[in-house]
């Protein structure tokens, strides 16, 4: 089962920003992760707050991909990504950590990854990529966090 060791809820704190350069804005943050179809998917529910929108939401489904080890996920969330669910690959990391990516928008690419490798706590990361060809002096080549999640058991 994926991130077995990490079902249950789950409650901390959320930085946001949309920029590289921008500060983290805090906000509290809540997530619940389980299990469902006979534990062959993972579902992990998860609240925030956008400093000028308010509370958001989000869910992430992760299942096994069809290589050993590979990921298959989907993703929406009432701030980021509606409302269409994105489609991302990925695959189990080490100590209980997953990693996710897509591209969307003509080469920008997103990243999310769980880590639950200390059993007391869950580190939720979701990052934006900016492509090479889209870069610029506020947003440089690359990945940077857009959301760092940092939350203990419930």
């Amino acid at each position: 089962m994926i991130l077995a060791d990490a079902t249950g809820s789950w409650a901390g704190t959320n930085g946001f920003r949309m920029l590289p350069a921008d500060p983290f804005a805090e906000s509290p943050a809540t997530l619940t992760v389980t299990t469902a179809a006979g534990g062959h998917l993972t579902t992990v529910a998860y609240a925030w707050a956008h400093p000028d929108d308010g509370p958001q939401d989000g869910l992430l489904v992760i299942a096994s991909g069809e290589q050993p080890g590979s990921l298959a996920a989907w993703w929406g969330d009432s701030w980021h990504q509606q409302p269409t669910a994105m489609t991302l690959t990925g695959a189990t990391g080490a100590a209980s950590a997953v990693e996710l990516a897509a591209e969307y928008a003509g080469g920008w690419g997103w990243r999310i990854t769980l880590d639950a490798a200390d059993p007391s706590t869950l580190r939720l990361v979701m990052e934006n990529v900016v492509p090479a060809d889209q870069a610029g002096p506020d947003t440089p080549a690359g990945p940077y966090p857009v959301m760092v999640t940092e939350l203990r058991r419930a």
